[in-house]
């Protein structure tokens, strides 16, 4: 919990301390980067309303390279899709790994979205207390930009410890 308490700035400015203490950990963030590769995406139907939007579940194996090295990880996604082939997903995913170079597990969660033309975009963010060994207290946020059928794709993650 972060108590407000208003700073007058040497110009007479308010401004909330809790602010400029969010604004001092954002400039910890490390940035790093890598690719993604899938495989076993195995996909059951949940839901369907005929013609009209239907819901799935998914489960996949991903393989992290790059700042985050993990082999094998375990995701579960939830879909709907409104037309087509257009929708949006959200996943939890555990990681066990290291980034860049420190070892531990973690679990993303995923949200993201999927057009008809093929393109796919997630935003993850690592659930708070999830991180372990070399990891504990891990958080962060990061994204992919994808085409579907894509075997690997690049991501980027932005994180503190």
């Amino acid at each position: 919990m972060t108590a407000r308490t208003d700073i007058t700035t040497d110009t007479g400015t308010a401004v909330a301390a809790d602010t400029v203490t969010v604004a001092a950990v954002a400039d910890d963030a490390v940035t790093t980067s890598g690719s993604i590769s899938f495989a076993n995406w195995e996909e059951k139907e949940a839901g369907s309303s005929g013609a009209g939007p239907r819901t799935a579940h998914a489960s996949v194996v991903n393989t992290f390279s790059g700042g985050i090295e993990a082999a094998g990880t375990a995701c579960d996604y939830s879909i709907a899709y409104t037309v087509g082939h257009a929708g949006v997903f959200t996943g939890m995913e555990l990681v066990t790994g290291s980034i860049d170079g420190r070892p531990g597990s973690f679990v993303l969660e995923q949200r993201g979205t999927f057009a008809e033309d093929g393109t796919i975009h997630c935003t993850f963010t690592v659930v708070p207390g999830s991180g372990t060994e070399g990891l504990a207290g891990l958080t962060g946020s990061g994204e992919y930009t994808c085409r579907t059928g894509q075997a690997s794709f690049p991501y980027s993650l932005s994180y503190r410890l």
